[in-house]
């Protein structure tokens, strides 16, 4: 799936193209798909397919062409502070520009089924870390999980936002949508189509084809004699203290434009404490 604007030079070009071609409609998500180039999650001797807008796959590794990662990123209508499930997280491409748009105080986690492809994606999200676009406690830090997506435990928790990266047969529909908060959104391919399907209450939903795509259909969780797998749980990684009063002093310090602590009305033992942090969100 893919070919619908012409293959860049490098990922500059290609964002330039798929906003040309109104793909990429909005500011921020413009600015992660600059920030993040694509070619870095490809593996070595097959970067000069990662600015083709076609869906490329080796093995276990798969990407979705970038058409269809532009247009995920535009129907899910990422906002500071959101909860992200990724079923077939995959590289981690996707969940990396989804973390610069939640930030810290979001929630982005990814479920995938291949052993070897979570090692891939963990490998390139410590690469991503040395990215000038990183930016510590902003980026909402993806942690992806082995397992098969269709057995969650759906009781243990709901997201705002949800995206599944391969089509869904319709006898899994309903626990798709048991995977969302009320007033979230899910975005899945369903019936050939790319679908954005916003929760509006316990029962009800506004769904809109986006375009018309063609996914390889998820892997059933039914074990040979057709018992459903065990269901797998996403861990908790809570943020240590010090991670979020480093959070609070740069928002504060960005907030009200301070330029030199040393005005401020504190004690010095408390100013040389908050320079310190100052100095790091200058880095």
């Amino acid at each position: 799936m893919g070919g619908a604007v012409s293959a860049g030079q490098d990922n500059g070009e290609l964002v330039d193209n798929l906003k040309a071609a109104s793909y990429i409609t909005t500011p921020e998500v413009e600015r992660v798909f600059r920030a993040v180039d694509r070619a870095e999650y490809f593996p070595e001797g097959t970067k000069d397919h990662a600015y083709k807008d076609l869906a490329w796959k080796s093995g276990n590794i798969h990407l979705s062409a970038p058409c269809i990662y532009s247009q995920v990123l535009e129907s899910l209508e990422l906002k500071e502070g959101l909860s992200f499930l990724n079923l077939g997280s995959g590289t981690g491409y996707l969940s990396t520009m989804v973390g610069l748009m939640i930030g810290s105080n979001g929630i982005n986690h990814g479920v995938e089924l291949f052993e070897d492809v979570v090692e891939f994606a963990e490998k390139k999200l410590v690469m991503f870390k040395s990215n000038p676009a990183y930016q510590g406690t902003y980026f909402g830090e993806p942690v992806f999980i082995v397992g098969n997506c269709l057995s969650l435990n759906t009781h243990y928790r709901q997201y705002d936002r949800v995206y599944c990266g391969a089509a869904c047969p319709p006898e899994y529909e309903e626990y798709m949508k048991s995977l969302v908060k009320v007033g979230g959104i899910l975005v899945m391919p369903f019936n050939d189509k790319l679908c954005r399907m916003r929760r509006i209450g316990q029962s009800e939903w506004d769904i809109e084809g986006v375009l018309p795509v063609s996914f390889a259909p998820l892997i059933d969780c039914k074990d040979k004699n057709g018992y459903l797998l065990k269901c797998i749980e996403i861990p908790t990684h809570p943020r240590y203290l010090q991670d979020l009063c480093r959070l609070v002093i740069r928002r504060t310090l960005g907030t009200q434009g301070v330029k030199k602590l040393t005005d401020l009305p504190l004690p010095p033992a408390l100013v040389m404490y908050l320079n310190y942090f100052h100095e790091l969100r200058q880095e």
